[in-house]
């Protein structure tokens, strides 16, 4: 578990990247990018900034590009907003979350089909054998009792 002042810068480079982003970096490369999280070391030396990019692969590996070139800049401003003897080295990481969610999705409604395919199967089907093929308490204790008299 990280300290709460390490959780408190990450939250803070997050801010500044995304400020950054959004406003002083005009590479034209640079498509619709999410800074999601910020993950950052112990001794507050390297920060791991994941993000998302929408777009075309070929457009997010434009955004991938400009993000590396923009580095210094983003790693020069953090360090002096947050007056840090040492700015942490930046890295940014493409976050897998909405790839990961896509598979969950494609899973599901091939679980969706599956189940709706055994629903058709089972319209009209009959038992093997009885309807219920298990004994209740109550039909013994009659039994038991018709067996007694």
């Amino acid at each position: 578990m990280s300290s709460p002042r390490v959780l408190k810068l990450a939250e803070e480079i997050k801010i500044i990247t995304a400020e950054m982003l959004k406003r002083r970096i005009k590479d034209p490369r640079l498509g619709f990018v999410t800074i999601t999280d910020v993950r950052l070391t112990g001794d507050s030396r390297d920060a791991s900034i994941f993000y998302t990019a929408f777009g075309t692969p070929e457009e997010q590996a434009g955004t991938a590009i400009a993000l590396q070139s923009a580095t210094g800049l983003i790693r020069s401003q953090v360090g002096k907003q947050l007056g840090l003897r040492f700015a942490p080295t930046l890295v940014f990481v493409p976050d897998a979350v909405p790839e990961n969610a896509r598979q969950i999705e494609d899973l599901l409604a091939a679980a969706k089909d599956g189940d709706a395919r055994l629903a058709e199967q089972a319209v009209g089907a009959e038992y093997a054998g009885e309807a219920d093929p298990y004994k209740r308490p109550e039909d013994d204790e009659s039994d038991t009792a018709e067996g007694h008299v």
